[in-house]
């Protein structure tokens, strides 16, 4: 598994590092990760599949790039692939050819080759799919049987919408799937968060899908505007900082979830997941060690290669709400999972609007806010 790494910066790409020798005509796979402006100029697809004249190019807008141990707004994190022993195979759909996300999520999926599938990486619109349901889809016909990990595009902080394609450019409502194949490849995957409970655990008594209404029987966002306390004034951004950890069932390890609106006329929030009725909630806030050590916690969760090999590649996928409270120290997470697989290892990534992974091997896929979700990959 040969990989390279580009930044495309100020109309051109500024930086290449490679793992070993290869042409860019030999590239199979190209992963864009970008800011949306860029990925949305006419010319830009063509620009890539001119450099890489034999890849499929799998393109989706961010929240903030990452390129090695940097952490970039206003670039694309460009990533090369040459595979040696493993065969990988693509397909898309798009939300609005379907009722809802977990159609369209079960749908993908049935476009792959179940034969020999190891392992499948979703790349989903961010703005017009259910996060949640897409998920649901996709388990309903894996039956987590392989990983899947992935994320949601992103949208800086607008959160207007968002941008995927698929050898093609990129537009609203795409879902992208890349699935490899064989027994040469090697995944390992984590997700961790690092947030702090500070309150006591609550019962959702009246929610419909990813929209909040009553917590305990009392309406939830005044009960969550008291726990804001000054912060209450600045939402819905304010919310970012206070996200909150969802039991979906008893057995269930819990997810956390992120508003992404408020809805004045009905006085309820608008998370970035499902938040059922009857699951069991408890409000969450920032640390910012934690949330550092939750990065390296989640690196060495994918350290699981035959004979200790090391990763050729590791893909990242934070949240843009650690992105807004780690500030000017966001490198540090992306720092701290470099210093945890080890300077071989090539990085790459983008912070979305929600994470997808197993919370552990063999698991279920789950959709997850504010976490530091890594994917690793050896052949």
């Amino acid at each position: 598994m040969k990989v390279a790494l580009y930044s495309f910066q100020s109309d051109t790409f500024i930086a290449c590092e490679k793992n070993d020798a290869f042409t860019e005509e030999q590239a199979q796979l190209i992963l864009g990760f970008g800011a949306k402006q860029i990925l949305a100029e006419p010319d830009f697809y063509s620009r890539l599949k001119l450099k890489f004249p034999n890849a499929q190019i799998a393109l989706c807008s961010t929240a903030g790039e990452i390129f090695k141990t940097e952490v970039l707004d206003n670039t694309v994190s460009v990533t090369a692939i040459l595979f040696e022993k493993t065969t990988f195979q693509t397909a898309s759909v798009n939300i609005i050819d379907f009722e809802n996300s977990f159609d369209a999520g079960a749908a993908l999926v049935n476009k792959m080759d179940q034969n020999n599938l190891k392992y499948l990486m979703i790349l989903s619109d961010g703005g017009k799919v259910n996060g949640s349901e897409l998920v649901r889809g996709m388990e309903n016909v894996i039956i987590h049987k392989i990983p899947v990990t992935g994320g949601l595009a992103g949208d800086g902080y607008k959160f207007v919408s968002t941008l995927a394609g698929l050898n093609e450019p990129p537009v609203a409502g795409k879902i992208i799937a890349i699935g490899l194949y064989g027994n040469a490849i090697q995944i390992g995957h984590g997700s961790m968060g690092g947030w702090e409970t500070f309150d006591p655990e609550r019962i959702v008594t009246k929610s419909t899908s990813n929209q909040l209404f009553e917590i305990d029987g009392k309406n939830a966002l005044d009960l969550y505007k008291t726990y804001l306390g000054k912060y209450a004034e600045e939402l819905p951004g304010s919310a970012l900082l206070f996200p909150i950890s969802v039991k979906l069932s008893d057995n269930a390890d819990p997810v956390v979830r992120t508003i992404l609106s408020i809805d004045d006329a009905t006085n309820s929030m608008i998370f970035a997941g499902d938040v059922p009725y009857g699951a069991r909630i408890r409000f969450m806030k920032a640390n910012f060690d934690r949330l550092i050590d939750a990065a390296t916690g989640a690196a060495q969760n994918t350290a699981r290669f035959d004979n200790n090999a090391k990763p050729k590649l590791a893909l990242l996928i934070s949240c843009v709400g650690r992105k807004i409270i780690l500030d000017k120290r966001v490198d540090e997470e992306v720092e701290a999972v470099s210093e945890a697989l080890g300077d071989q290892t090539m990085i790459t990534g983008f912070y979305s609007y929600g994470e997808i992974s197993p919370l552990n091997p063999g698991s279920k896929c789950e959709l997850h806010n504010q976490t530091m979700t890594i994917t690793t990959f050896n052949e």
